[in-house]
């Protein structure tokens, strides 16, 4: 029977979100935290974009280590042939990859202002794909921007076509969360059933129907006989209102009347680890949980009326769906609330030495001590946050890693007007700036 995978891409379109985003380091330890879950897939970053290249060349690195062993990580790009060329020399480890491109009259007329057809669309895909087959990609998915306003009989065309080329997959974007979930079975019921390849689902929350179009997208796919990869966020993280919530999603296939023990979700997945990956990233996007999150928020398992209170008490089966225990909460939380040693940017030895003592990791030698502190400093000054005990880890197990993911050298190379203008000595009359 065909399964639901999960494809997690907080790193690439929940970094998107306006006004926020996340460090390179923060980015590293989802990866870790979505594979030590078991997610099938982290969509992990652009490989076209310059600033991303020793994110995803060193975290490429952590693959080919057996740091990650059970997560893919894959990267997106536009679906041409330039970008896909430029993607594969940036990262030549990179091995799966999602291709983007606009299939709606409105993307096409609005986008492309006039300047391609439906014809040119499907070249420009349709070599893209090719690109990357022979470029040596192990997995290549190809993403239908603005599919739920894109003509029906055009997605079943572009889709049956790229397969032809080489594509694994095929995504359908609700780019602008505008689908419903009637109308999202019965378009990718159709689509699945006519092609015959795998379908992601990839919405947004913009009607506030982004998980239940999620589940009932994949029960489409299922029901036409292929496996369905749902497309979420850790927290909805995303553009505008967000995109599909992994938890929310998982648990939907996992306990939802129409789904539990009818379909089959990808067993490799671990939902205990889930409190830890939700709390992480919340802090990370220095964005609380809503209290009244399902699974994660504060309100989840929390009762006060005096009926719920006393049916929870006699059996929380009574007003309790799942068990809070599954998501990997219950455990006490220590907070101190005396003395506290940190380190940070301006840490010190000893200071540095009492908080790793506190994690149980012994220094071989002084050298090896200062060598993680100056790493640690770096890493505050990256994130800008008091690191937590996973990002403290990682930078004493993978210091390399560690130094190379927070190494950013700017693309600048001044060409035109500015290059005039810094040739004649910067500005001619200095600016009022602050």
């Amino acid at each position: 029977m065909p399964k639901i995978y999960f494809v997690d891409v907080t790193n690439r379109d929940g970094v998107q979100t306006s006004r926020l985003g996340l460090a390179k380091l923060q980015k590293t330890i989802i990866n870790l935290m979505l594979d030590d879950m078991g997610i099938t897939q982290s969509e992990f970053g652009f490989p076209t974009t310059m600033h991303e290249l020793n994110y995803l060349n060193a975290n490429l690195d952590l693959v080919r280590r057996g740091v990650i062993r059970k997560t893919r990580l894959s990267g997106w790009m536009r679906a041409i042939t330039s970008d896909v060329e430029t993607a594969f020399c940036n990262c030549p480890l990179l091995e799966h990859c999602n291709l983007s491109q606009s299939t709606s009259e409105q993307m096409i007329i609005g986008k492309y202002l006039g300047k391609k057809t439906y014809d040119d669309i499907l070249k420009m895909t349709c070599e893209a794909v090719e690109c990357a087959v022979s470029k040596g990609a192990k997995t290549v998915g190809v993403n239908a921007e603005d599919a739920s306003r894109s003509d029906l009989d055009f997605l079943i065309k572009i889709a049956k076509e790229v397969k032809k080329c080489g594509a694994d997959r095929f995504r359908y974007c609700d780019t602008l969360g505008y689908e419903d979930p009637h109308t999202t079975y019965n378009r990718i019921y159709r689509l699945a059933k006519e092609v015959q390849m795998p379908i992601e689902l990839h919405f947004h929350n913009d009607l506030g129907m982004a998980v239940a179009c999620s589940v009932e997208g994949a029960m489409a796919a299922i029901d036409a006989g292929v496996d369905a990869y749902i497309n979420t966020a850790v927290n909805g993280m995303g553009e505008r209102a967000g995109n599909a919530d992994l938890v929310s999603c998982l648990l939907a296939c996992l306990k939802s009347a129409g789904f539990k023990g009818k379909y089959v979700v990808d067993e490799k997945i671990d939902l205990s680890k889930a409190w830890k990956l939700a709390k992480y990233t919340a802090y990370a996007f220095g964005l609380p949980i809503p209290i009244n999150q399902p699974a994660v928020g504060d309100n989840a398992f929390a009762h006060e009326s005096g009926i719920h209170a006393d049916g929870a008490l006699k059996d929380r089966r009574n007003y309790e769906l799942y068990d809070f225990e599954e998501l990997g909460r219950g455990e006490p939380e220590i907070i101190e609330t005396g003395r506290m040693i940190t380190t940070g940017e301006y840490g010190g030895i000893k200071g540095f030495r009492n908080v790793y003592d506190k994690l149980e990791i012994e220094f071989k030698d002084e050298n090896e001590a200062r060598n993680i502190l100056e790493l640690a400093r770096y890493a505050n000054v990256h994130t800008q946050k008091p690191l937590t005990e996973s990002e403290l880890k990682f930078i004493y197990h993978y210091p390399d890693i560690a130094a190379r993911i927070m190494t950013v050298e700017p693309y600048y190379r001044p060409e035109g007007e500015l290059e005039k203008r810094l040739q004649k000595g910067s500005v001619t009359m200095p600016e009022h700036i602050i």
